[in-house]
Protein backbone atom coordinates (compact mmCIF):
# COMPACT_ATOMS: atom_id res chain seq x y z
CA UNK A 1 0.00 0.00 0.00
CA UNK A 2 1.33 3.44 -0.91
CA UNK A 3 2.33 5.42 2.17
CA UNK A 4 3.06 9.12 2.59
CA UNK A 5 6.75 9.98 2.60
CA UNK A 6 7.86 11.97 5.63
CA UNK A 7 9.62 15.21 4.75
CA UNK A 8 12.58 17.07 6.20
CA UNK A 9 11.74 18.22 9.72
CA UNK A 10 9.79 15.08 10.67
CA UNK A 11 11.06 13.63 13.94
CA UNK A 12 11.08 10.03 12.66
CA UNK A 13 13.81 10.94 10.15
CA UNK A 14 16.20 11.87 12.98
CA UNK A 15 15.74 8.78 15.15
CA UNK A 16 17.99 5.73 15.07
CA UNK A 17 15.77 2.94 13.73
CA UNK A 18 15.28 -0.23 15.73
CA UNK A 19 16.23 -3.65 14.37
CA UNK A 20 13.43 -5.35 12.44
CA UNK A 21 11.93 -8.42 14.12
CA UNK A 22 12.91 -11.30 11.83
CA UNK A 23 10.29 -13.46 13.56
CA UNK A 24 7.49 -11.20 12.34
CA UNK A 25 7.47 -12.50 8.76
CA UNK A 26 4.00 -11.14 7.98
CA UNK A 27 4.80 -7.69 9.35
CA UNK A 28 8.10 -7.56 7.44
CA UNK A 29 6.43 -8.68 4.21
CA UNK A 30 3.82 -5.93 4.61
CA UNK A 31 6.49 -3.30 5.35
CA UNK A 32 8.59 -4.33 2.35
CA UNK A 33 5.56 -4.26 0.04
CA UNK A 34 4.58 -0.82 1.36
CA UNK A 35 8.11 0.42 0.69
CA UNK A 36 8.03 -0.99 -2.86
CA UNK A 37 4.59 0.47 -3.62
CA UNK A 38 5.57 3.86 -2.22
CA UNK A 39 8.91 3.96 -4.04
CA UNK A 40 7.30 2.97 -7.32
CA UNK A 41 4.77 5.80 -7.04
CA UNK A 42 7.43 8.36 -6.07
CA UNK A 43 9.88 7.42 -8.84
CA UNK A 44 12.90 7.26 -6.55
CA UNK A 45 15.79 4.80 -6.47
CA UNK A 46 15.64 3.97 -2.77
CA UNK A 47 13.52 4.24 0.34
CA UNK A 48 14.09 3.52 4.03
CA UNK A 49 11.37 2.48 6.46
CA UNK A 50 11.73 5.68 8.57
CA UNK A 51 10.79 7.67 5.47
CA UNK A 52 7.32 6.13 5.66
CA UNK A 53 7.15 6.59 9.42
CA UNK A 54 8.31 3.12 10.47
CA UNK A 55 11.37 3.16 12.73
CA UNK A 56 12.78 -0.21 11.63
CA UNK A 57 16.07 -1.07 9.95
CA UNK A 58 14.68 -1.95 6.51
CA UNK A 59 15.56 -0.33 3.16
CA UNK A 60 14.95 -1.02 -0.50
CA UNK A 61 16.87 0.16 -3.56
CA UNK A 62 15.97 -0.05 -7.24
CA UNK A 63 18.75 0.66 -9.72
CA UNK A 64 16.45 0.34 -12.74
CA UNK A 65 15.30 3.92 -12.13
CA UNK A 66 18.83 5.25 -12.76
CA UNK A 67 19.96 2.67 -15.35
CA UNK A 68 19.62 5.19 -18.18
CA UNK A 69 22.55 7.09 -16.59
CA UNK A 70 24.29 4.19 -14.81
CA UNK A 71 23.69 1.18 -17.08
CA UNK A 72 25.38 -1.20 -14.62
CA UNK A 73 22.50 -0.51 -12.16
CA UNK A 74 20.01 -2.28 -14.45
CA UNK A 75 18.44 -5.10 -12.46
CA UNK A 76 20.04 -4.00 -9.17
CA UNK A 77 17.09 -4.34 -6.79
CA UNK A 78 17.67 -5.11 -3.14
CA UNK A 79 15.73 -5.37 0.08
CA UNK A 80 18.08 -4.99 3.02
CA UNK A 81 16.77 -5.98 6.44
CA UNK A 82 18.92 -5.15 9.49
CA UNK A 83 21.88 -4.14 7.29
CA UNK A 84 25.33 -3.53 8.72
CA UNK A 85 28.30 -2.09 6.84
CA UNK A 86 31.22 -4.35 7.78
CA UNK A 87 33.87 -2.65 5.65
CA UNK A 88 34.29 0.57 3.75
CA UNK A 89 37.11 1.63 1.48
CA UNK A 90 39.31 4.54 2.46
CA UNK A 91 38.81 5.96 -1.05
CA UNK A 92 35.87 8.33 -1.43
CA UNK A 93 33.74 9.22 -4.43
CA UNK A 94 31.45 12.18 -4.86
CA UNK A 95 28.01 12.04 -6.45
CA UNK A 96 25.13 14.47 -6.52
CA UNK A 97 22.47 13.17 -4.15
CA UNK A 98 18.81 13.96 -3.69
CA UNK A 99 16.18 12.48 -1.42
CA UNK A 100 12.44 11.91 -1.52
CA UNK A 101 12.29 13.35 2.01
CA UNK A 102 14.08 16.52 0.84
CA UNK A 103 12.41 17.29 -2.49
CA UNK A 104 14.04 19.68 -4.91
CA UNK A 105 17.46 19.79 -3.23
CA UNK A 106 20.57 18.13 -4.66
CA UNK A 107 24.11 18.30 -3.29
CA UNK A 108 27.45 16.66 -3.96
CA UNK A 109 28.25 14.21 -1.17
CA UNK A 110 31.50 12.28 -0.63
CA UNK A 111 31.11 8.71 0.63
CA UNK A 112 33.28 5.58 0.59
CA UNK A 113 33.81 4.27 -2.95
CA UNK A 114 33.18 0.65 -1.90
CA UNK A 115 31.49 -1.06 1.00
CA UNK A 116 30.74 -4.56 2.21
CA UNK A 117 27.31 -4.90 3.76
CA UNK A 118 25.66 -7.79 5.59
CA UNK A 119 21.88 -7.99 5.67
CA UNK A 120 18.88 -10.27 5.46
CA UNK A 121 17.01 -10.35 2.15
CA UNK A 122 13.24 -10.75 1.72
CA UNK A 123 13.55 -14.53 2.11
CA UNK A 124 15.31 -13.81 5.44
CA UNK A 125 18.54 -15.29 4.13
CA UNK A 126 21.75 -13.70 5.36
CA UNK A 127 23.66 -12.00 2.54
CA UNK A 128 27.13 -10.46 2.42
CA UNK A 129 27.76 -8.24 -0.58
CA UNK A 130 30.51 -5.86 -1.67
CA UNK A 131 29.25 -2.88 -3.66
CA UNK A 132 30.81 -0.06 -5.64
CA UNK A 133 29.86 2.78 -7.98
CA UNK A 134 26.30 4.12 -7.84
CA UNK A 135 24.86 0.87 -6.43
CA UNK A 136 27.10 1.44 -3.41
CA UNK A 137 25.92 5.06 -3.25
CA UNK A 138 22.22 4.13 -3.23
CA UNK A 139 22.71 1.65 -0.41
CA UNK A 140 24.84 4.02 1.70
CA UNK A 141 22.32 6.84 1.28
CA UNK A 142 19.44 4.64 2.45
CA UNK A 143 21.42 3.12 5.32
CA UNK A 144 22.16 6.64 6.58
CA UNK A 145 18.41 7.07 7.10
CA UNK A 146 18.46 4.17 9.55
CA UNK A 147 20.79 6.15 11.81
CA UNK A 148 18.81 9.38 11.57
CA UNK A 149 21.22 11.00 9.10
CA UNK A 150 20.24 12.84 5.94
CA UNK A 151 22.47 13.56 2.96
CA UNK A 152 22.37 17.27 3.78
CA UNK A 153 24.24 16.47 7.01
CA UNK A 154 27.25 15.47 4.88
CA UNK A 155 27.72 18.65 2.86
CA UNK A 156 30.22 21.43 3.61
CA UNK A 157 29.01 24.24 5.90
CA UNK A 158 28.91 26.78 3.06
CA UNK A 159 26.59 24.50 1.05
CA UNK A 160 24.38 23.99 4.13
CA UNK A 161 24.05 27.75 4.42
CA UNK A 162 23.13 27.99 0.74
CA UNK A 163 20.30 25.44 1.08
CA UNK A 164 19.05 26.49 4.53
CA UNK A 165 16.17 28.61 3.18
CA UNK A 166 14.97 25.72 1.00
CA UNK A 167 15.17 23.33 3.97
CA UNK A 168 13.19 25.79 6.11
CA UNK A 169 10.54 25.99 3.39
CA UNK A 170 10.17 22.21 3.47
CA UNK A 171 9.61 22.26 7.25
CA UNK A 172 6.95 24.94 6.75
CA UNK A 173 5.15 22.87 4.12
CA UNK A 174 6.14 25.17 1.27
CA UNK A 175 6.94 22.30 -1.06
CA UNK A 176 4.72 20.31 -3.40
CA UNK A 177 6.24 16.98 -4.41
CA UNK A 178 4.46 14.87 -7.03
CA UNK A 179 3.94 12.10 -4.45
CA UNK A 180 2.00 11.85 -1.20
CA UNK A 181 4.10 13.53 1.49
CA UNK A 182 3.77 14.30 5.16
CA UNK A 183 5.50 16.74 7.51
CA UNK A 184 4.89 15.19 10.92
Amino acid sequence: MIQPIFLYGAEVLRKKALPADLGDKEGLATLVQNLKDTLSRADGCGLAAPQIGVSQRVVIVDGDVVSDVYDYCKGFKRTLINPVITWESPEKTTYSEGCLSIPGIYCDVARPAKITVEYYNEALEKVTETLDKFCCRMVQHELSHLDGNLFTDNVPPIRKKMISAKLNNITKGKVHPHYNAKLK
